[in-house]
C-alpha cells in the first residue's frame, strides 16, 4: 500500500519561491503518471501539474511558466518535486500529490501554502 507524504509548505510572500516534495512509504516507480493537485477554500481540488515516467510534463494555464514539477525515478527513491517560483495570492491551496488519474486511497494530509500580498 502506498502512502504519499506532502512537504513544504508554508506563509510567503507574493512573488516568492517554495519547493514541495511528495515522499511516497512504497514504490511509485511503476505509476505512469503523478501530479501536484491543490485545493483553496471554497474551491474544488483541481491538478495542477503533471510528470509521466518518460519525463513528459503537462500543467494548468494558471501555473504555465511559474510551476515546475520532476520525479526522482530511481527505483529506490519515491519522491515528487513541485517547484513553484513567481507565487501569487491565488496559489493559496492545500496541495496534494497523488497518482494521474487518482487513486482514492493515496490521497495524504497535503502542505499548506500561502501567499501573502
Amino acid at each position: 500500500q502506498v502512502q504519499l507524504v506532502e512537504s513544504g509548505g508554508a506563509l510567503v510572500q507574493a512573488g516568492g519561491s517554495l519547493r514541495l516534495s511528495c515522499a511516497a512509504s512504497g514504490s511509485i516507480f511503476s505509476i505512469n503518471a503523478m501530479g501536484w493537485y491543490r485545493q483553496a477554500p471554497g474551491k474544488q481540488r483541481e491538478l495542477v501539474a503533471l510528470i509521466t515516467t518518460g519525463g513528459s510534463t503537462n500543467y494548468v494555464d494558471s501555473v504555465k511558466g511559474r510551476f515546475t514539477i520532476s520525479r526522482d525515478n530511481a527505483k529506490n527513491t519515491n519522491t515528487v518535486y513541485l517547484q513553484m517560483n513567481s507565487l501569487k495570492p491565488e496559489d493559496t491551496a492545500v496541495y496534494y500529490c497523488n497518482a494521474v488519474p487518482f487513486i482514492v486511497d493515496y490521497w495524504g494530509k497535503g502542505t499548506l501554502v500561502t501567499v501573502s500580498s
